[in-house]
């Protein structure tokens, strides 16, 4: 499994009720604070954002869009 990076689409793996946030709802990586905390965009489809805050590594899927290259 890849570290996540800048930009990476990413899915919420927990409940955070207190931002207003549930378990598979999709955001984008938008700063990196260090090797395991990364600043995440969640956005409405008019892309207004909702919320902006740092998650861990484990609260986080990394979302793909291509199929992974068979060796």
């Amino acid at each position: 499994m890849s570290a996540p990076q800048l930009l990476d689409v990413v899915a919420l793996t927990d409940d955070l009720p207190s931002e207003g946030l549930r378990r598979g709802q999709v955001g984008t990586i938008v700063e990196i604070h260090d090797a395991d905390v990364f600043e995440v965009e969640f956005s409405d489809n008019s892309g207004r954002t909702y919320a902006l805050l740092p998650l861990r590594t484990e609260q986080l899927m990394i979302l793909h869009h291509q199929p992974a290259q068979v060796s």
